[in-house]
């Protein structure tokens, strides 16, 4: 039986329809309109009040000194031996106002809560940043991550007081080797490109250590993420770009071509950021090591593969995981990151400390002072403690939560979601590597196709107006306008084809030549940002715009 017996749905406003005149306020019903901070309150108020400062212990109030505040018969507060007033500051006292907005509570929280308003995340809808792997976060993980011990636990408390947290640390570090079918895990990188770093700097000491620390190029295909360059230039290295061939892939035999004792190894994205998986890995792994050099992987597609496919048995030397990607730990402002880092066993010895170890029964952190002759060959330590402990505990609920089984699923159903949007879309856009078969986790459009004068940001912009977050855009580089899209496992058939449906209508538009996608947006609450000007001459500092009215006047 029905509910909803009458039938009756509210329905929402025709857009458009009449002279509707515009809202004194700015508002637009729910959508809050809302002024920087600097332009609320004033400068000459404070939402809170304190007392006015008391001389200190030890000295009379002389003349011009602040007087306590006090009521009634109140006694004066003892004075201080250390100097009249608040004399200590020195020349650190403030001299002139700060010249910042004195908001009340209420007028805090409600800005910052319109503000909000106007943010768009994974708890409003799907997020198709491409190479983001952009997946709901369960709320089990944060309420596991909430427990005392967990949340309130802190890296200098004495080791036999966090028994239970290193064994957190320790369970996640073996499922992350067992995954990946790996040696050793360095748990204490903060995110991807520290682990990057994490990862190239080991391959430097295992080099130095067999004397060969001349070696000073690595190769990058051009198919890897542009983090990878950056992270070898910045560990000293000199970089070298290595060709992708006409389907997406790695040019093997480029990239033998160039093996020579001068190459340290070769840092590749797997499954690649076209979207495909590398099928010659094994091959050029065999290749790089017979030529003396170390392979690292950038593991920020994971979950593409993640109980499929281990890359150890690819030959990889060092890979970092995305928690906040793959075991799905909150991304930017809903927390820290966290990029554990892989080990072979040729590269283990020289991985970073801490890392946490099980001796007699008990967990103990290995570290400088404790790490001996076993880890003497450590090239040192990334961070000042231990790693994102609420990261951890989060990514470690989640393999408890869905089992061997439930992550092969993760990858299997992240892989079809993307196909079905590649094939949904490739006879409305152009895909440039759909003839190379299936896709992994992302689907990959270039903007050929479009209109004259049409690209790849008109078609980001009308999609704010139906209600998404652009794709990733204008990356890969070896794609014209590229348009990477990656669905991940979390979302249904009809958020898909709901997507689906809004970026073929906004594509029909650019193909067609319509204009009004070029002021697109035209619903959300700013319209489009001159976006060359805010990166050439970016507007950093708040000026009061009053000086210059009396000025004029």
């Amino acid at each position: 039986m029905s509910i909803n017996q009458s039938g009756w749905r509210p329905t929402a406003p025709e857009q458009g329809k009449g002279n509707v005149p515009a809202s004194v306020t700015g508002n637009k019903a729910l959508m809050l309109e809302e002024a920087l901070i600097f332009e609320i309150g004033d400068t000459h108020t404070t939402g809170v009040d304190f007392a006015s400062p008391s001389p200190l212990r030890g000295e009379g109030r002389g003349e011009g000194q602040p007087q306590a505040a006090s009521s009634g018969t109140a006694p004066h507060p003892t004075l201080s031996p250390e100097g009249r007033g608040l004399s200590r500051l020195g020349s650190v006292a403030r001299a002139n106002p700060i010249g910042l907005p004195g908001l009340s509570e209420p007028e805090t929280v409600r800005h910052y809560t319109r503000l909000s308003r106007q943010n768009y995340g994974i708890d409003l809808g799907f997020f198709p940043l491409g190479s983001c792997t952009m997946k709901h976060n369960p709320r089990l993980n944060e309420k596991m991550a909430r427990l005392p011990g967990f949340s309130d636990v802190h890296p200098l408390q004495p080791v036999d007081t966090v028994q239970g947290a290193l064994e957190v640390i320790h369970q996640l570090a073996h499922w992350l080797v067992t995954l990946t079918g790996m040696t050793s895990v360095a748990m204490s990188p903060k995110a991807g490109a520290h682990g990057e770093l994490c990862g190239v700097l080991a391959i430097r000491a295992a080099l130095e250590a067999k004397g060969e620390g001349h070696r000073k190029i690595i190769l990058v295909p051009e198919s890897a993420h542009g983090t990878n360059p950056a992270t070898a230039a910045f560990a000293g290295y000199s970089v070298e770009d290595i060709p992708a061939t006409a389907e997406g892939r790695v040019d093997t035999a480029a990239l033998k071509a160039r093996l020579g004792p001068d190459v340290a190894g070769v840092m590749i994205t797997n499954p690649n950021t076209c979207g495909l998986f590398e099928r010659d890995m094994r091959e050029i792994s065999n290749a790089v090591h017979a030529a003396g050099g170390f392979v690292y992987c950038d593991g920020a597609n994971f979950n593409a593969i993640v109980g499929r496919v281990r890359p150890g048995d690819l030959g990889i030397d060092a890979m970092h995981i995305n928690l906040h990607k793959t075991f799905s730990t909150p991304h930017g402002g809903g927390g820290p990151g966290s990029g554990p880092v892989v080990f072979s066993a040729a590269l283990t010895p020289y991985a970073p400390l801490p890392f946490v170890e099980k001796q007699d029964g008990q967990f103990v952190l290995v570290e400088e002072e404790t790490a001996g002759e076993h880890h003497a060959g450590s090239f040192g330590r990334m961070v000042a403690f231990h790693g994102q402990m609420g990261m951890f505990t989060r990514a470690l609920t989640y393999i408890l939560s869905h089992g061997a089984d439930g992550l092969r699923q993760v990858s299997e159903d992240a892989v079809l979601n993307a196909n079905y949007i590649l094939r949904s879309l490739d006879a409305t856009l152009d895909a440039p590597f759909g003839p190379s078969g299936p896709c992994m986790h992302e689907a990959l459009f270039s903007d050929s196709g479009l209109a004259e004068g049409f690209s790849t940001i008109d078609l980001a912009k009308g999609l704010i107006d139906e209600g998404f977050h652009p794709m990733t855009m204008y990356f890969p580089l070896v794609v014209h306008g590229a348009m990477l899209v990656e669905p991940t496992e979390t979302e249904s058939k009809a958020a898909l084809d709901q997507f689906i449906a809004a970026l073929r209508s906004v594509a029909e538009r650019a193909k067609a030549g319509d204009p009004s996608l070029k002021t697109a947006p035209h619903f959300a609450p700013r319209a489009r940002l001159d976006e060359t000007l805010a990166a050439r001459k970016p507007v950093l500092v708040w000026k009061d715009p009053a000086p210059l009215a009396q000025a004029a006047e």
